[in-house]
């Protein structure tokens, strides 16, 4: 049997960096990664509130490369939630999820961060079927602007780990709720406690190079398979079973609606914008 590869190592480090802290999972993740850190610096465009313990406010435009090359300034490891997370045009997608990206792993280098986990998401293959499953190396089929900036920061990581070494895992996050709200959920659904855990293992398991692992938990039907990163450790404690026969109740949609047809739902049908 494989020992966790965690079993043996600190899950902890001294300042660690939290993008999008006033999201809706940014906030979820602000009272939960304190225990792996004696710091938490909490960075957003938005209002971040009052400091918390262990806190360090630290407001910033991603955009803004300046900026961002002090939010970075004397942290250990970086998780990387910020940016806009819905399909909107590709005018507002640039700054924050493009240029603050290359802004964010740009600093890394600079100022010698070795870890990032990257929320990536289900939308860079959401033009895939649903009832296909799909690994890490299948080809992206993005399903919106938003998608193609998460593809777009799958890549640059994977240029600066191959030319920087700088480690990063890249959650492709399913749909991370406090519980499945429709259909499509009972697939994609990711529990608050597996996200946890996952970004715990993308920031300490030792040796991560670049790995892309789809965001779930352990449902009883899965379009991602996720053996390639099996390094991780992950195995996921929950699963949407007990929300199934509600689920299951509510009306499905209708056959001629895209929605139901591809994997990333109802991103397939917002836009096109501007016409």
């Amino acid at each position: 049997m494989t020992s966790d590869p965690l079993a043996q190592i600190s899950t902890h480090c001294h300042r660690l960096l939290l993008t999008g802290a006033a999201g809706k999972l940014g906030n979820v993740l602000r009272t939960r990664l304190k225990r792996y850190a004696d710091i938490l610096r909490v960075s957003d465009i938005a209002d971040l509130g009052t400091a918390l313990p262990q806190e360090e406010l630290a407001p910033c435009n991603l955009a803004d490369k300046e900026a961002v090359h002090a939010l970075v300034t004397g942290v250990d490891a970086i998780v990387h939630m910020g940016g806009v997370s819905v399909e909107r045009p590709f005018e507002e997608i640039l700054p924050a999820n493009i240029q603050g990206t290359y802004h964010l792993y740009e600093a890394a280098r600079r100022h010698g961060v070795r870890r990032v986990v990257f929320a990536s998401s289900n939308h860079v293959i959401g033009y895939y079927r649903q009832g296909d499953v799909i690994d890490a190396n299948a080809p992206t089929k993005p399903d919106g602007y938003y998608g193609i900036s998460k593809a777009f920061g799958e890549q640059l990581s994977r240029f600066y780990f191959d030319r920087y070494g700088i480690e990063t895992v890249c959650l492709r996050i399913g749909s991370s709720y406090p519980e499945p709200i429709d259909r499509r959920m009972l697939i994609t659904w990711l529990s608050y406690d597996d996200l946890e855990q996952l970004i715990c293992r993308a920031l300490f398991v030792p040796g991560v190079g670049h790995t892309i692992v789809y965001g779930m938990s352990a449902n009883r039907d899965a379009w991602w398979d996720n053996r390639q990163a099996a390094a991780l450790g992950y195995t996921p404690a929950d699963s949407s079973e007990p929300f199934r026969v509600h689920l299951e109740s509510t009306p499905p949609l209708p056959a001629d609606d895209p929605a139901g047809w591809y994997q990333g739902g109802g991103f397939v049908k917002v836009g096109s914008f501007g016409d």
